[in-house]
């Protein structure tokens, strides 16, 4: 039986070993139907965000807004790892479509974040830069990350990453031009919210999930409790979605469990992302 020290470390070894003995396969196949409902998440809140809005309930306005950006990541994450069972061309359409009503552009979160899952905490991992900060410096830095995002894509991506984004930049005037072409007050109240989720990216899709792991092997956080991951969407299993990318976020649930049963002892090293 493996031991664990009070500051949680596990030998990476140790880990390995345990991973290799999961079962997985099973869990990353997708069906075009899973896919499609996936990609429906979103939509209730987009509509409640405006609606709201429309109708003067500002505070229900801005958490709606906020729920929305919140699984529009979970749906930009899996298009980013196709994990949607759609072809190449299906994952690229929906960065695509999530880039019209998100803001900026989602091929240069795409590219950045499948180099931080090549080369975490190193030099080239831009998107973990974000969680070896503390909580202040993150704030300050955040609307400074998704231009850096940008900027790598654009510099180091080359021509074909080069392509997607410049596309995505170009649907991002859609939503300015409804507004202002039609007067439509409620397009341009996400339009804002969009462009104030995009300056705490950094916090809540980076930072909550790695801070204080960047010496570690578990290299990022995850969390317990059937509360707090329905409100997430389980987007908060972001250790299991390391060790094992291919897999939907729906079914980290069943991933952890699995690690669990491999390695009790697991569950003693692992760091939450809220609470203890």
């Amino acid at each position: 039986m493996p031991k664990f020290d009070s500051a949680r470390k596990l030998d990476p070894i140790i880990l390995k070993q345990a991973v290799r003995r999961v079962e997985w396969r099973d869990l990353a196949k997708m069906r075009t139907g899973d896919g499609l409902r996936e990609c429906l998440h979103p939509l209730p809140w987009l509509f409640a965000g405006m609606v709201l809005f429309h109708h003067g309930y500002w505070p229900l306005a801005f958490l709606a807004e906020f729920m929305f950006f919140l699984t529009a990541l979970r749906l930009n994450h899996e298009a980013i790892h196709h994990n949607l069972g759609f072809g190449s061309a299906g994952h690229r359409a929906v960065l695509h479509g999530l880039s019209l009503v998100m803001l900026g552009s989602n091929h240069s979160v795409a590219f950045n974040h499948l180099r931080h899952h090549q080369h975490i905490n190193t030099e080239q991992d831009l998107e973990g830069k974000a969680g070896r900060m503390s909580l202040r410096q993150v704030i300050v830095y955040g609307p400074f990350f998704p231009l850096e995002c940008h900027i790598v894509a654009l510099k180091e991506g080359g021509p074909v990453w080069r392509k997607k984004v410049l596309i995505d930049l170009a649907l991002n005037l859609v939503l300015p031009a409804a507004a202002i072409g039609f007067g439509l007050a409620f397009v341009a109240w996400h339009f804002s919210a969009m462009l104030l989720a995009q300056c705490f990216t950094a916090l809540f899709a980076v930072w909550i999930t790695h801070r204080g792991c960047d010496e570690s092997a578990l290299v990022a956080r995850t969390q317990r409790g059937r509360m707090v991951n329905a409100v997430s969407y389980n987007m908060f299993f972001h250790l299991e979605h390391h060790l094992f990318p291919g897999v939907p976020v729906k079914r980290l649930p069943e991933l952890a469990d699995r690690l669990e049963a491999v390695e009790p002892a697991f569950a003693k090293a692992i760091r939450p992302v809220l609470g203890r």
